[in-house]
């Protein structure tokens, strides 16, 4: 079932929802291509909450997540689609997981920590692992994780935080697309998964993010570059960046508002893709997988913000 929580909106949750209203005023009609698939990773709980805040009160610099879902052959949104998001703390742990190894009890290709002492940031990142082995959620926690439904305009908003870091992986958000899925009932199965992927922040904000409280006390972690990433690198993890912009001119410190596009075939249900490491060179979708191989998402940013 899916699980709601009434969200009480203080004063500036309401004022970011104005801001959020003026950066969708503008709805240009855009060009698409579609949305490159990413691994779904060893750390997706079926458990969905649908709420907006997902931070359970941890501690980070504020993002507010927006994302908007386009029919990759017609460029129209899609509504009532199903957004299931993760992502890691500011520590770079996993709800679910916090009770094991830093949240990675087994990891593998792109979510399993390579043997201590990797260097530091800038330094060959560690071989393909192999792929990640059955595990099971070690605890009950669930922060850093919701559903959101698109509205009318295929358009849905999460408030979270932004990710930190562990060794082996750049820093990322997953996330799933589910059509069909009734808001009371989660678990219909007449829906299906017709994305999932992985959301990327840009290189030049997270390294100034890293000098920041909490995430400062992980300097003595290696930070992963996207260049050294095998998801990112062969997944195309490019083609589902996040356009950054300060909520306020002062600091980073008072958080970013990011957007991205995404476009699917709302009636497909893509191959999942295999772990980085688990097939050689690369995790590429078997031949005739509804998985793109060589497009990218190609969208108007004015889709998100005026």
């Amino acid at each position: 079932m899916i699980l709601l929580h009434p969200v009480t909106l203080s004063r500036r949750t309401f004022l970011l929802a104005g801001i959020t209203t003026l950066a969708w005023g503008q709805t240009k009609t855009p060009t698409c291509s579609l949305t490159a698939e990413q691994e779904e990773g060893p750390y997706y709980i079926d458990d969905r909450i649908v709420r907006r805040e997902i931070t359970e009160g941890k501690p980070g610099i504020p993002l507010e997540l927006r994302i908007a879902v386009v029919d990759a052959k017609s460029c129209a949104p899609v509504p009532h689609a199903a957004i299931d998001i993760w992502h890691c703390d500011a520590l770079g742990i996993y709800s679910g997981f916090a009770a094991t190894n830093l949240g990675r009890p087994h990891g593998g290709a792109g979510d399993r920590p390579p043997p201590p002492g990797s260097g530091a940031v800038g330094e060959p990142g560690p071989p393909p692992m192999p792929p990640p082995r059955p595990h099971h959620q070690a605890d009950a926690s669930r922060y850093l994780r919701g559903v959101q439904l698109t509205d009318a305009k295929g358009r849905a908003e999460f408030a979270t935080l932004y990710p930190g870091w562990y060794p082996g992986r750049a820093i990322h958000i997953h996330l799933k697309v589910h059509i069909g899925s009734a808001v009371d009932s989660a678990r219909d199965r007449g829906g299906h998964v017709c994305h999932t992927g992985q959301l990327f922040f840009p290189e030049e904000i997270t390294a100034d993010i890293a000098k920041l409280e909490p995430y400062a006390t992980r300097q003595h972690v290696r930070r992963t570059l996207q260049s050294e990433d095998g998801v990112f690198e062969r997944q195309r993890g490019s083609a589902s960046m996040l356009d950054l912009t300060r909520l306020s001119r002062r600091t980073n410190a008072d958080g970013f508002l990011a957007t991205v596009t995404l476009a699917v075939e709302p009636e497909a249900t893509p191959s999942p893709v295999r772990p980085f490491g688990s097939m050689g060179p690369g995790s590429l979708p078997a031949p005739g997988s509804p998985n793109p191989t060589a497009r990218k998402t190609d969208i108007d940013a004015g889709l998100l913000k005026g």
